[in-house]
């Protein structure tokens, strides 16, 4: 045998341990460096590894080490997004989530705020009141004859967008808001999901979206 032959090293260990341990918290959800530094760094040091195991699942890892977060996706959205047609079709292990239209419309709302509040600088964490993301709203919302629906339906797409992870609700009392106002803060992942591209046209798709809003009020007006 040939002692200048390198015998490669079995998987298992530390090493294969360590990749378990940041790869099952990425299989069920975000992972924030605010959150969990120590499980950050650890992704960090190993996200090459990370890359490989996940691409034989067909995944991509999303990492931002500016904004702090990272994710699985993925890679079959990617190819049927560019309609590649070599791309294999492989069955999803990350399902795809249909959003309600009002879920849809605070999201872009939520992502333009977040893009202005990045403009003026200063702090990094953007933190709204209910009643500031009711105002975002109602701007785009026919007129409502039941305040108190209105506020109730919306704090069923908060709910949502909270269970989603674009949205984390403060407790009350935390230094932000005094007293019992509810208040959010808008996760910068929020930004992976609604990029600068589709920021770009977001003045006339919010243009549409009022449109679309408007046009169903008058024929609900009309039956």
């Amino acid at each position: 045998m040939d002692e200048n032959v390198e015998t490669p090293l079995p998987l298992g260990g530390a090493e294969t341990r360590d990749l378990s341990v940041v790869v099952i918290p990425l299989l069920r959800g975000v992972i924030y460096r605010e959150v969990d530094s120590g499980l950050w760094s650890l992704l960090y040091n190993l996200q090459a590894r990370v890359r490989d195991y996940v691409a034989v699942l067909d995944l991509e890892l999303v990492l931002d080490d500016a904004e702090g977060y990272a994710f699985l996706r993925s890679r079959t959205r990617l190819a049927e997004e560019t309609e590649d047609p070599s791309a294999v079709k492989l069955p999803r292990l990350i399902v795809r989530r249909p959003l309600s239209f009002p879920v849809s419309l605070l999201l872009a709302l939520l992502r333009k705020k977040l893009a202005e509040f990045d403009a003026g600088g200063g702090d990094t964490r953007l933190v709204l009141s209910r009643d500031q993301i009711v105002e975002l709203m109602r701007v785009f919302l026919p007129e409502q004859s039941n305040e108190a629906k209105f506020v109730d339906q919306l704090e069923s797409h908060l709910a949502k967008i909270v269970e989603l992870g674009f949205l984390r609700r403060l407790k009350p009392g935390g230094g932000t808001h005094d007293g019992q106002i509810a208040a959010f803060e808008v996760r910068r992942i929020l930004k992976a999901f609604v990029d600068a591209q589709w920021l770009s046209d977001l003045d006339a798709r919010l243009a549409s979206y009022r449109l679309q809003l408007l046009t169903g009020s008058e024929a609900a007006a009309d039956e």
